[in-house]
């Protein structure tokens, strides 16, 4: 492979880490917007916020002239997103983010089942042992010496944890579809109608469920702000490295990962939470099987 072709692949490589790295960031903001407001509120206007940040395209680029089968595709991200968030907002509220952090990293496995069954990508060596590591990692999660006194904090009902999967679960589908989709349409017409369905759906079921909105303090909360504003950073260079034909959903999943190691520093840093070495000593075992399948 010459230089052209190793630097293509590394341009692809660099979005997706800028992809984890801002995702790890955005689980801090998250809970630091949750502290404030509901996880409906939260989710409803960081939504909101997201989709207004992005209406420019239609100015610039046009988001017109998707098919009806995309546009199909499209909403069906937006729901299995739409839920996935329910599920991971839920999770977060009341979870260590250092040990949700680490959770988050199962979508690894949920990936690259989904991307060897329905896009027959073919995994390589490197790709088996990363595998294998990433799941030792989590498994070591289950001796995570957790204190029983309750003033610690660290306590986790497993119906968070069970929270927790599914959104690992759904995020990687969700993944899938965007490979998909990304064949035949641009990144801003992908962001423009992923997020107004977004916004469509929680909007239906905040009047469904009859959920209690604060607007004026949601408005005033600006961890809600930054989150949205990370939010389309990360997306649009996501997208950008899915539409490279080069790349690959089974690589790109791992290299997200990488942004476990913000949410762990954020949870010892930020939120003072504890067991902080033996979570990094998981994460750092995860992360040693994410560089070994990106080889």
């Amino acid at each position: 492979m010459g230089y052209n072709g190793t630097r293509v692949i590394f341009m692809w490589m660099l979005q997706v880490l800028l992809y984890g790295l801002l995702k790890g960031t955005r689980e801090i903001v998250k809970k630091k917007s949750l502290n404030r407001n509901s996880v409906m509120e939260v989710l409803f206007f960081y939504t909101l916020f997201g989709f207004l940040l992005v209406c420019p395209d239609v100015l610039v680029s046009g988001v017109t002239g998707v098919s009806t089968r995309h546009m199909g595709l499209i909403a069906v991200k937006s729901f299995v997103i739409f839920l996935a968030w329910m599920f991971s907002f839920k999770a977060i509220k009341k979870m260590p983010i250092s040990l949700y952090g680490i959770l988050d990293l199962s979508r690894v496995l949920f990936a690259m089942l989904l991307a060897t069954v329905v896009l027959h990508e073919t995994l390589t060596t490197y790709q088996v042992i990363g595998i294998v590591l990433v799941s030792l990692g989590l498994l070591m999660l289950k001796g995570v010496p957790w204190r029983k006194k309750k003033s610690d904090g660290e306590k986790v009902a497993p119906s968070l944890v069970m929270f927790a999967f599914a959104s690992c679960l759904l995020n990687a589908f969700s993944g899938l579809l965007d490979k998909i989709l990304m064949r035949d349409v641009t990144s801003s017409q992908l962001q423009f109608w992923y997020m107004l369905y977004l916004v469509l759906f929680y909007l239906v079921y905040i009047i469904i469920a009859k959920t209690k909105i604060n607007m004026k303090s949601a408005l005033k909360n600006p961890w809600i702000w930054l989150l949205a504003i990370l939010f389309i950073i990360a997306d649009r260079s996501l997208f950008i490295a899915n539409a490279d034909p080069a790349s690959k959903i089974s690589v790109m999943t791992l290299i997200k990962q990488s942004g476990c190691i913000v949410t762990i520093l954020g949870g010892k840093f930020i939120f003072h939470e504890k067991n902080i070495r033996y979570k990094l000593l998981c994460a750092t075992v995860i992360i040693a099987g994410i560089v070994i399948a990106v080889l």
